[in-house]
């Protein structure tokens, strides 16, 4: 996604910032608090990524890679392409090359609760990254955006454009979420309901399909001929005459393929969200198609990461700013949020100003 120098100025900020962290405190607990005791500054760390589903994750994988080498430590980097089975096996590997830190981008965050077991037990400390590790003790930490925010940002959104297009209501819309093995996807979702539930209620919003629950809106895999299927249904069967105002979109794969499908009907373009700032969407956005995306800088997070693997290597606890939120099923798992940005037409220069790539699509 970056070029050579956005790349090189990616791994040198995170390398800068994981060789300062044991000088810093941020968050509710302290950065010079002591944790088990450390471990050799070139151990291994694995990361174990999910499926490449997006450009975010693909970016991870190079800036794990090169910021854990810059750090010191040994990266043992490795996506899980074959699915849940294969994820499973990686993390079991990691374990028996001794990875003293796993870093958990999970496909299904509910199943792999014996490997992670195994890596508690074999006396490794388990970060969940970006999606949180459901139903299991065998967690230690969780970095990630405020997902519940992004959801909120999404649903305020959706209520913006469609306002900027039509200042009065009610408003035709329809729900997608995300895919439901990914714990994600109903955070998403209940975040942006939680704005738009109440204007369902006082009939400023009408869903013409009436699938309004997590269940019904879900796209398995989070995969793009899922949601333009779904959409090319939905249009069909609700909107031969009535117009169709807004589509809330959880991420930007699943925003692009309901455009397509509504632009393939003949029907103009409603206000879509979407999430991640993916270049195609960008352009879209600043085409006038897309209305919205959410920035969550891949950069910041990885460097989040590999602030927590250092604060372990130097045996002090990881700065959390969480510590109630999110319950996994079993325990609450401390966490450390990131903020997500709203991103849309009339904000974009300014919210990619540092980005090598999306600052050259603003101008």
């Amino acid at each position: 996604m970056f070029g050579k120098a956005g790349k090189a100025a990616a791994v040198a900020a995170i390398a800068a910032l994981a060789l300062t962290a044991c000088g810093r405190s941020e968050g509710t607990s302290g950065g010079s608090s002591s944790g088990s005791g450390g471990f050799a500054q070139n151990s291994v760390i694995g990361v174990a990524l999910p499926q490449k589903t997006s450009e975010n994750w693909v970016l991870a994988e190079g800036l794990f890679n090169d910021g854990l080498k810059s750090a010191g430590f040994t990266p043992n980097v490795q996506f899980a392409n074959g699915g849940v089975s294969e994820q499973q096996n990686q993390i079991s590997t990691m374990v028996t090359k001794g990875a003293k830190v796993i870093i958990v981008g999970a496909i299904d965050g509910s199943q792999l609760g014996t490997q992670l077991k195994q890596a508690k037990d074999a006396g490794a400390t388990i970060i969940a990254y970006d999606r949180l590790l459901k139903n299991t003790d065998a967690v230690d930490y969780y970095v990630a955006y405020d997902n519940f925010k992004v959801g909120q940002l999404q649903g305020q959104a959706l209520l913006d454009g469609m306002k900027a297009k039509k200042p009065s209501g009610p408003y035709n819309i329809e729900l997608f979420a995300g895919s439901p093995d990914d714990a994600n996807a109903k955070v998403f979702f209940d975040g942006a309901m939680s704005v738009l539930q109440p204007k369902i209620d006082d009939g400023t919003l009408k869903v013409l399909s009436g699938q309004k629950a997590f269940d019904q809106a879900v796209t398995q895999g989070w995969k793009a001929e899922n949601a333009q299927k779904r959409m090319d249904t939905l249009l069909a069967a609700s909107y031969n005459s009535a117009p169709l105002d807004g589509v809330l979109s959880p991420n930007d794969t699943l925003a692009r393929a309901i455009i397509t499908s509504v632009k393939s009907a003949g029907k103009p373009i409603p206000v879509v969200t979407g999430q991640d700032s993916e270049v195609e969407s960008v352009k879209s956005i600043m085409a006038g198609e897309q209305y919205s995306t959410i920035n969550k800088d891949t950069r910041n997070l990885v460097a989040k990461a590999i602030d927590m693997v250092k604060k372990l290597q130097a045996g002090q606890k990881p700065d959390i700013n969480d510590d109630k939120s999110y319950n996994n099923g079993v325990k609450t798992v401390p966490a450390y949020l990131l903020p997500p940005v709203i991103v849309t037409k009339a904000n974009a220069k300014e919210a990619y100003a540092n980005d090598p790539t999306l600052s050259k699509l603003t101008q």
